[in-house]
């Protein structure tokens, strides 16, 4: 009778959300491997600072559990939440790439883990992967569009038109269950990604509920009606790009 062995739930993370991730999935096997070897796991809880603007741009970072807030502060404590990280998604990897410094905080919205590379070890492993290399500068390309496209909804649109921008961004992002995509986020929280006081998030969104377009829930709040979003977005419901990726950081 074989015993069994066991795994550390660690490793188990980091490899699955390495090898799921599209960048990485059509690696071959042994560059995976090699790619996996490379990578830490990191648990942080929530409110706990990954990192902070001007740190070193010295880590890539991957989602395994939990979610991420990428946000900026002014020196009179004023706050603006730029994203939020979710389940396997990567962020840090502009500062990576450059050397530059960070450019925003990042802070664990929930308890999460995070899977870490070192610049040392990823760099020259990008310079061996050419079709990786391709990868991230696509994915350059996304974060100038982002970029874009967040100036335009900023000038262009209204209040009621950037809260349904963000919040079918954030939506697009989550699986949708029985009753629709839930998104665990504060109203506070989407006043500091739209520019909005919490009362004007609590007014719109009570008026959305009575037209069954969301539902609010203890701590978030559950899509019902993302066509009827995507009208007062001025948008189509599958192309929110703008709020689909994030600032590299």
């Amino acid at each position: 009778m074989f015993k069994k062995t066991g795994t550390r739930p660690e490793a188990n993370s980091k490899s699955s959300v390495l090898r799921e991730h599209p960048f990485f999935s059509d690696l071959e096997p042994a560059a995976l491997d090699q790619l996996c070897r490379y990578a830490t796991s990191r648990k942080f809880r929530r409110g706990a600072t990954v990192f902070t603007k001007g740190d070193p741009g010295d880590r890539l970072f991957a989602v395994a559990a939990g979610s991420v807030k990428m946000s900026i502060s002014s020196m009179e404590g004023r706050s603006a939440i730029l994203n939020l990280i979710g389940k396997g998604e990567l962020f840090g990897e502009i500062a990576l790439l450059d050397g530059m410094p960070r450019t925003t905080d990042a802070t664990a919205h929930t308890n999460c883990e995070l899977v870490v590379i070192d610049r040392r070890d990823f760099l020259p492993f990008l310079r061996s992967q050419p079709l990786l290399a391709m990868k991230f500068i696509e994915l350059l390309c996304t974060r100038l569009r982002w970029t874009s496209e967040q100036i335009e909804h900023v000038i262009l649109q209204d209040l009621s038109g950037r809260l349904a921008s963000v919040l079918l961004g954030l939506a697009g992002r989550r699986r949708p269950g029985p009753d629709g995509r839930a998104i665990a986020i504060t109203q506070r929280e989407l006043g500091e990604m739209v520019g909005m006081t919490r009362e004007s998030i609590n007014k719109q969104l009570r008026e959305w509920t009575t037209r069954h377009w969301v539902r609010l829930e203890h701590g978030g709040i559950v899509i019902l009606d993302p066509k009827a979003l995507a009208e007062a977005a001025q948008t189509d419901p599958a192309s929110t790009s703008a709020w689909n990726v994030h600032p590299g950081t």
